[in-house]
């Protein structure tokens, strides 16, 4: 029998707040919603948009960082494989089948962000997810030492100081 592969990855936005659960067995689950947009022209021209919400289960540490961290409209990025299971459902007497992701992996993506919503982490920015620092060499406390301006090097010069990286 061949090995099959299923691995999915996920982008977009939650559609609600986690719901952080234990199992009887003390372990820790996340159920995430992630809604993601798609947007297509139809045949008439006519743009068309349309959102998925895909249910995803995180465990452990991962509906640690969940619970810390996601709240309603924060974008991020979803790895894991595909699961689909059945069950007989207790009220109404039917046989139910589900289909999720399992999560294995979770970045928490800059981006979305309300101005009013306060967060333990930093916010991103085009230059990058912690934002924008500013340049070291504005630092006064530097001095003309520190740090090294390496674009004003020419190529082919001999006297050239070793950069260790």
């Amino acid at each position: 029998m061949s090995r099959g592969f299923n691995k999915v990855i996920l982008m977009g936005n939650l559609a609600r707040d986690p719901d952080v659960r234990y199992t009887p067995s003390k372990q820790k689950v996340a159920r995430i919603t992630v809604a993601i947009g798609r947007q297509w022209k139809s045949a008439n021209g006519e743009v068309q948009n349309q959102t998925d919400f895909v249910p995803v289960v995180l465990w452990g540490s991962l509906a640690d960082i969940c619970e810390r961290y996601l709240r309603k409209g924060r974008p991020v990025l979803i790895e894991g494989r595909i699961s689909v299971r059945d069950f007989d459902d207790p009220k109404s007497g039917q046989h139910r089948w589900i289909t999720e992701v399992v999560a294995s992996g979770l970045t928490l993506l800059s981006g979305g962000r309300r101005e009013d919503d306060a967060s333990p982490y930093p916010t991103g920015s085009s230059r990058g997810s912690f934002g924008d620092f500013g340049s070291l060499r504005d630092d006064k406390d530097f001095g003309d030492e520190f740090p090294m301006d390496i674009s004003t090097l020419s190529e082919g010069d001999e006297d050239q100081p070793d950069i260790p990286f």
